[in-house]
């Protein structure tokens, strides 16, 4: 069994430490927001938060966050509050929407660390976190939209 913080209530899992994190989240712990993708961390659907960090949940195992502080979707804002969640609004965003929870936790990332992000530094830190719709113009509006609100 291994114990963390999910969403800022503790849980424990009962799947193998090796067991991918994405799969804890949504099949045993019933967290269906975060997405899977490409299942090789190369498309960013599956992005959480481990201890403040934008990870990779296809790949990061469940032995790895024990003890950690994990933040999926759900966690960011419980009532879809949080200022990247309605500048995603706002811009229109989603197209098929399948990206967008990794596109916002790897957003949300770069907005903690940076409140006012340039749209290069927008592009460099969202680079590869894949798209298939091709809103990346969307997205950058988004977070810059959230940068000045926040």
């Amino acid at each position: 069994m291994v114990s963390f913080n999910l969403n800022g209530k503790p849980v424990a899992a009962r799947s193998e430490d090796n067991t991918p994190l994405l799969w804890v989240i949504r099949d045993e712990l019933k967290l269906t927001g975060t997405k899977f993708g490409c299942g090789a961390a190369l498309c960013g659907a599956c992005t959480v938060h481990v201890n403040g960090k934008a990870v990779r949940s296809c790949t990061a195992t469940l032995g790895s966050v024990k003890g950690a502080s994990v933040t999926t979707i759900e966690g960011l804002s419980p009532d879809a509050s949080h200022p990247l969640q309605k500048a995603w609004i706002a811009e229109q965003v989603p197209q098929c929407g399948y990206c967008q929870s990794g596109q916002i936790m790897k957003a949300a990332e770069l907005l903690a660390a940076n409140k006012n992000p340039t749209r290069e530094e927008i592009v460099g830190h969202m680079d590869g976190n894949i798209c298939r719709c091709g809103t990346y113009h969307r997205i950058i509006a988004a977070i810059q939209r959230a940068a000045k609100e926040a």
